[in-house]
C-alpha cells in the first residue's frame, strides 16, 4: 500500500513538472531565449523517463530523475540570481540567455499583467533599423519577478520530486529484496516426507 500511494504521488509530482515546464517553454521560445528552451526540453524528457520508471518499477530510472532534479534546482536558483541582478550577474546580458543571438528579454517584460506598451517614435538616430523602440508602463507586477516565481515553483516541484523519488527507489528495492527472500524460501525450504511405493514380488510357476 506504501508503495502504492507512494508511486501515485510521485507520478503526480511528475504530471504537475511536465505540465508547468511545458507553459514555460512556451513562453521562453515567444521569448527566444535558447539556453532555457535547450535546458526544458532536456527536463521534458528526463521528467518522462522518470515517469516510465515510476509506472514500471524501474528503479534505476527513478534514480537518474532524482539525480537530474539536482542539476534542475540548481539551474533554477541561477535563473532566480540571474534576474535579481545577485553579484555581477546581469539580466540585461545577451549572451546568458539567448547566446548573443537577439536582443530579446523575458516575454513578460511587454505581456505582463496590466503591461501597456507605446511605440517610441521617432527611434534613436543610433538605433539599428531593425530593431523597435518601445515604452512599457503600467505593468502590476516586473518581469523580473514573475520569472522568479516561476523559477520558484519549479525548485518547489523538483525537491518534492527529489524526496518522493528516494522513497520510491527505497520501496521498490526493498520489495524486490522480500521477492527474493521469498523465492530462496520456497527453493530450499523444508520438503516433508513423500509416500513412496513398494512393489511386493511374488514367485511365479511355469506350468510344462
Amino acid at each position: 500500500m506504501g508503495c502504492c500511494s507512494g508511486r501515485c504521488t510521485l507520478a503526480f509530482i511528475c504530471g504537475m513538472q511536465l505540465v508547468s515546464v511545458l507553459e514555460r517553454q512556451v513562453i521562453d521560445f515567444l521569448g527566444y531565449q535558447w539556453a532555457p528552451i535547450l535546458i526544458n526540453f532536456l527536463h521534458i524528457i528526463i521528467v518522462i523517463l522518470g515517469l516510465f520508471g515510476t509506472i514500471q518499477f524501474r528503479p534505476r530510472y527513478v534514480t537518474g530523475y532524482a539525480a537530474w532534479l539536482v542539476v534542475w534546482m540548481t539551474w533554477n536558483v541561477f535563473i532566480i540570481c540571474f534576474y535579481l541582478e545577485v553579484g555581477d550577474l546581469s539580466r540585461d546580458s545577451d549572451l546568458v540567455l539567448t547566446f548573443n543571438l537577439s536582443m530579446h528579454r523575458s516575454w513578460w517584460m511587454e505581456n505582463g499583467p496590466g503591461c501597456r506598451v507605446t511605440p517610441i517614435t521617432p527611434p534613436p538616430s543610433w538605433a539599428p533599423e531593425d530593431h523597435r523602440y518601445i515604452s512599457i508602463s503600467g505593468c502590476l507586477m516586473d518581469f523580473q519577478f514573475i520569472e522568479v516565481a516561476h523559477s520558484s515553483l519549479q525548485i518547489l516541484l523538483a525537491l518534492m520530486g527529489f524526496i518522493y523519488a528516494c522513497y520510491v527507489v527505497k520501496l521498490i528495492s526493498e520489495e524486490e529484496d522480500s521477492f527474493d527472500f521469498i523465492g530462496g524460501f520456497d527453493s530450499y525450504g523444508y520438503q516433508g516426507p513423500q509416500k513412496t511405493s513398494h512393489l511386493q514380488l511374488q514367485p511365479m510357476y511355469m506350468s510344462k
